[in-house]
């Protein structure tokens, strides 16, 4: 039993209350404490990953008690790499944040620290209720940061957020109960065994189980019919959090993989590959209706949230083939689309600052302050969000292109992925033309309604950076993920290592 699984939630749940009860009137040492314990998450990330690199499965029992009875975390190559990617992205939003964003609240900081706690539980966790634990977890977090700095926009869309996802919330439990009905557990990988023994009577019991709990998932992951909460959302909130926010879409793909995998993959019996038939097509729609959005939209923070959800279309679509090729494409996806949307948040935000009454509608202003340079970062994160080359979304969409030649829907699939990414670059061509080449010819210039420093600038450039080294590593970074993808589809060994009770007393 490895007690070093259980320090990424553990670091900011520690963190996050002593932000809140003791440095909270005092912003530099409530960005000291924050930030150290940001870095530290990152160095502990690196290090978990290094330890699940060769294949080992970790695992940690709580109180000691042995599965399926206790709580267990369990820490592969896929949990070990969206740890890593959550505190990459969150150090990095969280050096935006400190430009000035973490001032228009006492809780920026607490709040915070919570949500990456309760991503890395939902990466870690090992059964189905502390699952449904740590989405809570991110709930009230997410929400508090979604209103963060105020104004009615925000509010509004905040309480619609948290109506969906209470919603989905319910629906979970629901599902839960139908599966814990028949199976007696809700370990994973004891449900991994018990699900093809299910008595034929109790099938359509655990069929809607099922289905339910990939809605809920969907939710999460913004996919049709269950998206139209997103675009609100992350484009009234505060840019730094809609930033962070592009990782909260992937816990839902990542519960997908997780979940259909191990539980309904292929040893599931009648219940094999139950989700593959239904998130295919979603995720098919999915990515046409976010690449009409980016075309229609009105505004950049619009316009981003769209593309968002396109992102999320294309990355379900490889999921949905389940096969070990395609699941490594879409892994790789994942983490470029991660950082890529992120750094596009951060961008929009940079607008907003510059352009007073204007903010980010996409419509010709006066020139602003350091247009040529925000015009220069909108454009590297254009490339970023629509897939062109030379950055690793041109990389990750050949990937996903060359995977799928062998599906049955493999026309759709082409056609629609190449149709969006044309879309896209229309969109984007179009916003980048109205609010920087035509704002050039518009008479007068506009001063910034705030002034926040360099280090915005710094913390955009480390994304910037992330992705170009995820370009430049794409060899080293797809070997990890082919052994990923194969672990997933090999989920014995997982099954194994979290039932044994080796070192449980």
């Amino acid at each position: 039993m490895s007690h070093w699984i259980i320090l990424p939630i553990l670091l900011p749940a520690i963190t996050a209350p002593l932000l809140a009860l003791a440095v909270r009137h005092d912003i530099v040492l409530a960005r000291t404490f924050s930030l150290a314990s940001s870095l530290l998450m990152l160095m502990l990330a690196l290090f978990l990953l290094s330890q699940a690199s060769d294949g080992t499965i970790l695992k940690y029992h709580l109180g000691n008690w042995p599965a399926p009875f206790g709580i267990v975390l369990a820490l592969d190559r896929l949990s070990a790499m969206m740890l890593l990617l959550n505190a990459l992205l969150g150090l990095l939003v969280l050096l935006y944040a400190m430009g000035g964003w973490d001032k228009r609240g006492l809780h920026f900081h607490p709040m915070f620290q919570f949500l990456l706690m309760g991503i890395n539980g939902a990466f870690l966790t090992g059964d189905l209720f502390n699952l449904f634990v740590f989405f809570e977890v991110l709930l009230i977090a997410s929400y508090g940061l979604m209103v963060h700095g105020g104004g009615a926009l925000r509010l509004r869309s905040g309480v619609q957020y948290v109506v969906i996802n209470l919603i989905g919330s319910s629906i979970f439990l629901i599902a839960v109960g139908l599966i814990y009905s028949v199976t007696g557990t809700l370990n994973m990988a004891d449900l991994a065994l018990k699900v093809a023994a299910v008595q034929p009577g109790d099938q359509a019991l655990l069929h809607t189980g099922a289905l339910l709990l990939l809605l809920v998932f969907c939710i999460k992951a913004a996919l049709v019919p269950v998206q139209f909460w997103l675009p609100a959302t992350y484009a009234n909130a505060p840019a730094p959090i809609a930033a962070l926010f592009a990782i909260m879409t992937k816990v839902g793909a990542y519960a997908i993989i997780r979940v259909y995998t191990l539980i309904f993959g292929a040893s599931a019996g009648a219940e094999s590959w139950i989700a593959g038939s239904w998130l295919v097509p979603a995720a098919l729609v999915t990515l046409a209706l976010g690449a009409m959005g980016v075309l229609a939209a009105r505004s950049l923070g619009q316009l981003v949230s769209f593309a968002v959800i396109m992102s999320m279309g294309t990355l379900l679509t490889a999921v949905g083939l389940f096969t070990p090729q395609s699941m490594s494409a879409a892994l790789y996806y994942l983490l470029h689309s991660t950082l890529a949307a992120g750094a596009m948040f951060l961008v929009v935000d940079l607008v907003v600052q510059r352009r007073a009454q204007h903010g980010d509608l996409l419509q010709p202003a006066p020139s602003f302050a350091q247009i040529s340079l925000i015009g220069g970062c909108f454009f590297v994160a254009a490339i970023a969000m629509t897939g062109m080359p030379p950055l690793s979304g041109f990389i990750a969409k050949l990937q996903i292109l060359n995977s799928v030649r062998h599906a049955d829907a493999a026309v759709w699939i082409w056609a629609l992925l190449l149709t969006g990414s044309l879309l896209s670059i229309l969109g984007f061509a179009r916003a980048g033309s109205l609010l920087f080449w035509k704002s050039t010819a518009v008479n007068g210039e506009l001063k910034p309604g705030r002034r926040s420093g360099t280090l915005p600038l710094v913390a955009l450039g480390l994304v910037f950076g992330s992705l170009l080294l995820l370009t430049i590593f794409a060899g080293p970074v797809n070997h990890y993920l082919e052994q990923t993808a194969a672990q997933l589809f090999a989920p014995q060994g997982y099954i194994d290592a979290v039932l044994a009770t080796e070192g449980v007393r």
